[in-house]
Order: structure tokens, then sequence, then C-alpha cells
């Protein structure tokens, strides 16, 4: 398994010691969080990307691979994923340009066949 899907595993670990011990909070998150990607006005492939946009941002490898995964489960293209990933480096500069390194190892693993030149 590669770092990325390690990364899935410790969210997957952490929601479920929160829902043991406060299940009221987390699922208050996991509700609202449930809602807010629901398709809408936006489709689901479009909230994936802003997600994936935010994560780079956010500079937050574990919802780096979370949201990437679901780009691709969402249908977005591999060019689709980085170039949200290059708006969040339009807007947060070179912090959030290193933050493309787990973008692109995100991609590596969830995404068959990706170019690993990109």
């Amino acid at each position: 398994m590669g770092q990325m899907n390690d990364r899935i595993q410790q969210v997957s670990g952490l929601i479920q010691r929160l829902q043991q011990k406060y299940p009221t909070e987390i699922e208050a998150f996991l509700t609202f969080s449930g809602k807010t990607e629901a398709t809408g006005a936006l489709s689901a492939q479009a909230k994936s990307l802003i997600n994936v946009a935010l994560a780079v941002a956010a500079q937050c490898e574990w919802c780096i691979a979370l949201h990437v995964q679901a780009a691709i489960h969402a249908g977005a293209t591999q060019d689709e994923i980085i170039e949200a990933g290059f708006m969040a480096v339009m807007m947060h500069g070179g912090p959030a340009l290193m933050y493309l390194t787990p973008l692109l190892q995100s991609l590596d693993e969830f995404l068959p066949g990706a170019d690993p030149r990109a």
C-alpha cells in the first residue's frame, strides 16, 4: 500500500475512534459534509475538484489523498485534477506548489496508467 493510501486509512481510523467517544460531534460533521458534497448547483465532479484545490491550499496531505480519490471516482481526469491543484498554487503561492507532491503521489496511486511525468 502506498503513502497516500495510508493517509486514507489514517482518516478512516480517526473517524472510527471519534465515533466511539464523540459520536454526536463526528456524526454532525459527517452529515454536514455529506450534505455539502451532494450534487446541487455544482456537479459532484466540480465539487471534488474544488475540494482538491482547497486541500492543496490548506496543505493537508490527508485531505489531498481523500479528495483526489473522490475526484477520480467522480470522473475527473488527471489533467483536471492537476489544473485544480494549480488553481491553489495561483492563489496560495509557493507553499501550495510543494503540496502538488502529494497530489501527484495520489494520482500515481489511485489512477491506473497515470502519466508519471505529470
